[in-house]
């Protein structure tokens, strides 16, 4: 395992926004800016690796993309597959774990099977661990929790008073990791849009205006000597 430094946080969520606009702006078909959109997740990706962040949740795909148009939906069905099928022998030569957070039977076939996969190939490595949130909803993820509780209690098996917040986040998506430390939201919007909700409680917010596909390393660098400055107070008075 790589040395903690305690500077770093442990937990960065990112909502990668804005590959849309960056194809309009450059007079591109939405589905070029979703394939520029993966070169910057993989550099991302690389480097929190190499810094040696703990635990890095990326929003690939909400429960509300579904909405979007049939052909943007297709594209970003192929290049969660192309992603997948082209990184997983590096992400595992580097030792990175990868956990989808969502409701993964939803997803076709192919990506399901593909997600999977990935999941199994790299459960038991030590480095990265690489949260992909895929047909993802925060509210949708604590209803889960609180319905799988409300069965324990029906089936006798727990009493209500001895439902804590250890008990509800064993059954969130990312039980047992840390909470998020820092969310990035690119380009800059000003919305958590259903994403980790619960894990961000205490997070550091920062909505940088550059859009996700040209959001570079440097960029992601400064966020993180960014986050290293603030007075994290959780509640509490400044000192």
């Amino acid at each position: 395992m790589r040395q903690k430094n305690e500077q770093l946080p442990r937990h960065v969520a990112i909502i990668m926004d804005g590959n849309g606009r960056w194809a309009k702006q450059h007079s591109l078909a939405v589905a070029l800016g979703h394939r520029k959109g993966v070169e910057t997740l993989r550099e991302i990706v690389r480097y929190a690796s190499d810094v040696g962040i703990e635990v890095l949740s990326l929003y690939a795909f909400s429960t509300e993309n579904w909405r979007r148009s049939k052909p943007e939906v297709a594209a970003l069905m192929a290049l969660i597959l192309e992603f997948f099928r082209s990184e997983i022998d590096e992400l595992h030569a580097n030792r990175v774990r990868i956990r989808i957070l969502g409701d993964t039977d939803a997803l076709p076939g192919l990506q399901r099977d593909a997600v999977h996969a990935a999941e199994q190939k790299t459960k038991d490595n030590d480095g990265l661990q690489l949260n992909i949130a895929l047909n993802y909803g925060s509210r949708d993820e604590i209803l889960r929790a609180v319905r799988a509780l409300a069965q324990q209690v029906k089936n006798g098996n727990l009493q209500p008073e001895q439902i804590d917040a250890a008990r509800f986040e064993a059954l969130l998506y990312t039980a047992g990791q840390p909470d998020v430390d820092l969310l990035i939201r690119t380009s800059g919007e000003y919305r958590l849009s259903n994403f980790l909700l619960y894990q961000n409680a205490y997070a550091e917010l920062m909505f940088p205006e550059v859009l996700w596909p040209d959001f570079t390393v440097q960029h992601f660098a400064q966020a993180l000597a960014d986050f290293g400055k603030r007075d994290r107070r959780y509640g509490g008075r400044a000192t």
